[in-house]
């Protein structure tokens, strides 16, 4: 299985990443990635940049290296509604938007209030994709948001990071969401959540658990950098139906 797109990467605007979108767009083209995203984390995470850097973003080239350059965000769930911590019109301009949960962002809750939380938010219409279910700090209805992810087609990401050995306990969760993802057939993107250079395009772990329960290629969207640009351009054009 070849991937070909890496949507979810920091860099030093995130505040605990170490390097620079040009150094990721390096590494993103050695390794023949043909797309990046650079999702620095919203305000709410300490150390974050505030909303002007993503107010700022049209200026950034759409290609270096060889490699096309999708800014956008990875938003914060920050309360049991499923609320973002970055404005809608903010999100509205971005060309991809990445949600999680982390802990200092949100309160945490029961597995009932964390998952209602999780899947309000993959309903926003300004969500494009959610990212690493399977970390242990929030108890969640895993099944659940696996079937939601197939009734809504919205991808939820297995989470290379998740599975490193800096990381602990996301293995067990990783492996259910995984078998789960293949029960109800919902799309699947994997991704670095690179924190510096050398971990852009780096899938490994994630392969590993891929491979080990059977999610099929056709689910995985960033094997082709052409369906990740067209599912991203349909949640573009549905939006404006919505509106």
């Amino acid at each position: 299985m070849e991937i070909e797109v890496d949507l979810h990467t920091h860099t030093v605007a995130s505040g605990h990443a170490y390097s620079t979108l040009s150094e990721n767009a390096q590494e993103a083209s050695r390794k023949g990635l043909k797309l990046l995203g650079m999702t620095d984390h919203a305000p709410s995470m300490p150390g974050a940049p505030h909303l002007y850097h993503f107010g700022n973003l049209a200026i950034l080239p759409e290609e270096l290296f060889g490699v096309h350059i999708l800014p956008g965000v990875e938003a914060n769930i920050i309360n049991y509604e499923g609320e973002l911590d970055i404005p809608m019109p903010y999100l509205a301009r971005m060309k991809l938007v990445l949600v999680g949960l982390h802990v200092i962002c949100y309160p945490g809750g029961t597995s009932e209030q964390n998952t209602q939380a999780y899947i309000k938010a993959m309903e926003n219409p300004l969500t494009d994709m959610m990212v690493h279910p399977g970390r242990p700090e929030f108890e969640l209805d895993l099944e659940r948001i696996a079937f939601m992810s197939a009734q809504l087609n919205i991808p939820v990401e297995i989470n290379n990071s998740s599975l490193s050995k800096e990381k602990s306990g996301a293995w067990g969760n990783c492996r259910r969401f995984a078998r789960y993802m293949v029960k109800y057939k919902g799309p699947v993107i994997l991704g670095s959540d690179a924190h510096f250079w050398d971990r852009v395009g780096d899938f490994s772990h994630a392969l590993e658990l891929v491979h080990e329960v059977g999610i099929e290629e056709h689910q995985v969207l960033n094997t082709s950098s052409d369906r990740v640009l067209e599912y991203l351009a349909t949640r573009r054009r549905n939006r404006l139906v919505i509106n």
